[in-house]
């Protein structure tokens, strides 16, 4: 599903128990300095992002100050953010001009935020120009934290350089099975992304396709998009000359760590593309 851009008015674009990505939550706030923002999800645990500009949040009875440091878009620097437990009153303070991410996943037990800072950030490269694959990945909230966070991954993906695609080879990851064997072969993550390009009239295209080898669907993604991804199979490109990001929320049914299910038609690829299992491997 595509959730075109518009101004959502610091309420929620994925709110709690959606009817398509019910373990997935997603707002963006926007702050004037000076300005506070006083949120509490039940039944979710959430990761604050700013986008640009500096926040302090309190919560939980501790106080996170000046987090993030981007200025005018989200390549202007490293990412950092806060974790809040489910169903916790939070204030965030824009210590400066800010548009901030908040990220959530269904998860009932309550925890302890955290901060993450710039040097936390787990970072990792692959793909390459030759096959058009060529990016990388921030995570924010990743398999470092898996003592620490019920259900929720949060990531941002970069392509490098312009043009090119994303999300390939295909995979998916929406029921939890397993194989004859038993072992494990697929998790259940509601997924969702919001999409800026630089220039910010850039644009791409985000697909799903729901059965192999059978058509799927294709929206046009546009700078502030948001796609949510229920099933599929479910890839995604940019226009030659533009580069793309994309703020990536995912929410497990029964565990954090996140199984993918690659295409059987295009599996081959993924002993072609280089790097691929050590980003597998980051989600894990």
């Amino acid at each position: 599903m595509h959730i075109a851009p518009h101004d959502n008015a610091n309420r929620p674009i994925v709110d709690r128990e959606d009817a398509l990505v019910p373990l997935v939550y997603f707002n963006i706030i926007r702050l004037k300095a000076g300005e506070t923002f006083d949120y509490r999800t039940p039944g979710y645990e959430t990761c604050i992002v700013p986008a640009t500009g500096t926040v302090t949040v309190e919560s939980a009875g501790e106080t996170y100050p000046d987090i993030g440091h981007r200025g005018v878009d989200v390549w202007d620097g490293e990412p950092e953010g806060v974790y809040i437990p489910t169903n916790t009153a939070t204030r965030i303070t824009a210590r400066t001009d800010t548009e901030t991410f908040i990220a959530g996943a269904k998860f009932t037990e309550t925890l302890r935020p955290f901060a993450v800072r710039a040097k936390d950030i787990d970072k990792v490269q692959y793909g390459s120009d030759d096959t058009k694959t060529h990016r990388k990945i921030k995570h924010i909230l990743g398999a470092a934290y898996h003592d620490r966070v019920g259900r929720l991954l949060v990531s941002e993906l970069y392509t490098v350089g312009a043009g090119g695609w994303s999300g390939f080879p295909s995979h998916k990851h929406d029921t939890d099975r397993r194989d004859d064997t038993g072992e494990l072969i697929e998790t259940r993550h509601d997924e969702c992304y919001n999409f800026r390009f630089r220039p910010d009239y850039g644009s791409g295209l985000q697909m799903l396709q729901r059965v192999d080898n059978e058509p799927g669907d294709a929206y046009h993604i546009m700078n502030r998009s948001t796609v949510l991804i229920d099933k599929g199979y479910h890839p995604c490109c940019v226009l030659p000359g533009y580069e793309m990001y994309y703020f990536t929320i995912l929410g497990g049914q029964s565990q954090r760590s996140l199984k993918q299910y690659f295409q059987p038609t295009h599996a081959a690829q993924l002993h072609t593309i280089p790097g691929i299992m050590d980003m597998v491997a980051k989600f894990k």
